[in-house]
């Protein structure tokens, strides 16, 4: 799949079959997650891979728009660790940059994902936090459910020449 398809193709997907993502699959997903840009290379990201269903079924009770995350059957905790970082407060920037990855990478190789904030809300990522037992500095970012998708969605043209502004706004 081409960059420009896989970007104006990828769809959130909430509904997943029964089949297991592979150790393979999950591994190009974390390459594709690493590879993506950060302020300074800090790569400030640290990632759970979430396997346990009954994991997963916590996840579900921890985010009122998770509700996915039990039928899936793998998610992955997107961590920024401040422990790491060179320039303070750009970890989410640099977490947010490698959920893109993720996500564009796990469309290229047919699965399904949704991507679920979970900073900047205190209460959610105190609660990330507590079930997977990060350790301090290490603040939970967003939550991926991930997997064969039992949904189709056509591709959405969301282009909006109204919000372009040449040289000013």
């Amino acid at each position: 799949m081409d960059t420009l398809t896989a970007i104006h193709t990828r769809r959130s997907i909430r509904k997943y079959t029964d089949q297991p993502v592979t150790p393979e699959q999950v591994h190009t997903l974390l390459a594709a997650a690493m590879a993506a840009p950060s302020a300074g290379n800090q790569q400030p990201w640290q990632f759970v891979v979430v396997t346990d269903k009954a994991l997963l079924a916590q996840v579900g009770l921890l985010h009122p728009h998770v509700h996915m995350a039990p039928k899936a059957p793998l998610g992955i905790l997107v961590c920024g660790d401040t422990r790491v970082e060179k320039y303070a407060g750009y970890w989410v920037v640099d977490c947010s940059a490698a959920v893109q990855n993720l996500l564009l990478a796990a469309h290229d190789l047919g699965l399904g994902a949704v991507w679920t904030g979970i900073h900047p809300m205190h209460d959610r990522e105190e609660a990330f936090a507590r079930l997977f037992n990060t350790p301090a500095g290490v603040i939970p970012h967003s939550f991926i459910p991930i997997g064969h998708p039992a949904e189709e969605k056509k591709r959405d043209d969301r282009f909006k020449a109204e919000r372009i502004h040449q040289n000013s706004f």
